[in-house]
């Protein structure tokens, strides 16, 4: 066993473990983007839905991406994953498949995002076990797994398609059936602001979130050996960057006042557009892909919300939109020296090829994510009488009527300790 072998090893599990502590910044990120009598829920159900997608993953998902035997849809071997060495691997298949169960835990986890504050703990159960299972492991198979999409040269090195629209498109059919939060919308179609307890939770979570991201873009290299994990590193952070400016700055051109939820959505949406790209663009690409997704989820919240979708964490712009554009940004910017996948981007003199497979392979996927998503839930909620808590229980609070305790017992208990003495 070379020096290679394990490093390589070494990095793709730090890698690993940078994705999976990223659950600690969509845990802030939820929670503090919601009220507090929600927070003890979405901290467990993190949790928990991450355990029970790595059971999903090792029983089926990793042998559906990457089996051999593979028919349009999966591959058809490796299910129940043993631990042992793959054939033609420059590290231990044992970290390889970790580092791609950390994606797939990801993925679900901005799914579920779309069920916040208003959803039976059971779908989650339910949902998670299908989207692990013939959700994920389909699209990733395309991509990453050597199927028809990746025939054509799709172009995404870390998941903007694969992890980010798919989960952000299963969000979007969890929305529509579970309909608005009490209170959202008002008669005449107006919105209102339901405001999230904790912005320092919030502005925490998209740290970690950032941190954790080398993990997430740098770690798909895969390798240490000539060291380019440092420039898919250095366009991650150029994109993020670029991305929290741009949305301070049209907040503040367009409200008057310089938000700062649009700013930490900029800094996500950055995230999320480079990863497809990392590997494949320019520095100075990093940026404009950066900066323009900053623009773009400051209108796709916007959009989302006339539409009467109530989106309590921004999923569907963060990691939806975002996804799109980062996909299709690979075909404009990816350079002829960089091209390890697909062909040249239109800038390059390329002409449309690469932006065509770009345009096919977010199409197929978010049509896939979507509708198989949508029948999953239609029919659990057929199953369980409804995927929605009663109006008695969401106004409670899920702390309370999914689990019968409160996530910041001191504050509810000092209250009801109050009307009792009163």
């Amino acid at each position: 066993m070379d020096a290679t072998f394990l490093m390589n090893s070494l990095w793709v599990m730090l890698g690993a473990i940078l994705v999976i502590f990223m659950l600690g910044g969509f845990i802030m990120l939820e929670a503090g983007s919601t009220r507090m009598k929600n927070a003890g829920h979405i901290a467990g159900k993190t949790i928990f839905t991450f355990g029970l997608s790595s059971l999903v993953f090792w029983a089926l998902g990793f042998g559906f991406i990457f089996g051999d035997h593979a028919n349009f849809l999966v591959g058809l071997s490796s299910f129940f994953y043993s631990g042992a060495e793959l054939e033609g691997m420059s590290l231990s298949s044992s970290v390889f498949f970790v580092f791609q169960l950390a994606f797939a835990g990801i993925s679900i986890t901005i799914a579920l995002g779309g069920f916040a504050e208003r959803a039976k703990l059971s779908v989650y159960l339910i949902f998670t076990v299908l989207f692990c299972a013939i959700v994920y492991p389909v699209i990733a198979h395309w991509v990453w797994g050597g199927g028809w999409l990746a025939e054509h040269g799709k172009q995404d090195f870390a998941g903007s398609t694969v992890v980010h629209l798919t989960g952000a498109m299963a969000a979007l059919a969890a929305t529509i059936l579970l309909k608005p939060r009490i209170g959202k919308f008002n008669q005449d179609g107006s919105a209102n602001n339901i405001y999230g307890h904790n912005q320092v939770y919030t502005a925490l979570g998209v740290l970690i979130l950032w941190v954790g991201w080398f993990g997430f873009n740098a770690g798909s290299t895969l390798t240490v050996e000539d060291g380019f994990f440092g420039f898919v590193a250095l366009n991650t952070n150029l994109a993020a960057g670029a991305g929290a400016v741009a949305a301070l700055f049209i907040s503040w051109v367009v409200m008057g006042k310089s938000d700062v939820p649009t700013m930490l959505n900029g800094a996500l949406a950055g995230l999320v557009a480079i990863t497809a790209s990392c590997a494949f663009v320019d520095t100075w690409a990093a940026v404009v892909i950066g900066f323009v997704s900053g623009i773009l989820v400051f209108y796709s919240v916007r959009f989302f919300e006339k539409r009467k979708i109530d989106d309590p964490i921004f999923a569907l712009s963060v990691h939806g939109a975002a996804g799109v554009w980062g996909t299709l940004s690979t075909g404009f910017f990816t350079t002829p020296e960089l091209a390890s996948v697909g062909k040249p981007g239109l800038f390059y003199g390329g002409g449309f090829e690469q932006l065509g497979v770009q345009l096919m392979g977010v199409a197929a996927s978010g049509l896939y994510a979507f509708a198989v998503s949508f029948i999953i839930l239609a029919v659990a909620g057929k199953v369980l009488r409804g995927l929605r808590v009663t109006e008695e229980e969401e106004i409670m609070g899920l702390d309370l009527s999914e689990h019968g305790s409160y996530g910041y017992p001191e504050v509810f208990m000092a209250d009801e300790n109050k009307k009792i003495s009163s």
